[in-house]
């Protein structure tokens, strides 16, 4: 499994439960159409976390880049449906971050041959 990671802050005047439903409708949207496996989204508690990652996290699940690489294509189209959805998203946020992270061990990995 591959994790798509984003930290993010809310852009001034946005309301989170605004940002919470677009969120939702639009992580909704990826899952049911099987370009995501799943996805979270989480909120900074009591400021634990270094500033300069923003108020808001989210995690979204992938088999492998293949699938991440697909629902990259698929927004990247820029048509509707889908378009709205991101919109409606990207545009509440900003100082976004991203990483990419996978389980580990990998489950094809053998162990004894390493040289590292």
């Amino acid at each position: 499994m591959d994790i798509y990671h984003g930290w993010f802050s809310l852009k001034p005047g946005v309301r989170d439960v605004d940002f919470v439903d677009a969120f939702t409708h639009y992580m909704g949207r990826l899952e049911s159409e099987g370009v995501i496996e799943g996805w979270r989204l989480m909120r900074k508690k009591l400021g634990l976390a270094p500033a300069h990652l923003g108020e808001f996290h989210f995690m979204i699940e992938v088999t492998d880049l293949t699938q991440l690489d697909s629902a990259f294509d698929w927004v990247a189209t820029r048509a509707e449906p889908i378009e709205s959805d991101h919109y409606a998203v990207n545009s509440l946020v900003e100082n976004i971050q991203f990483a990419l992270y996978r389980d580990f061990p990998d489950p094809v990995r053998e162990r004894g041959e390493e040289r590292f």
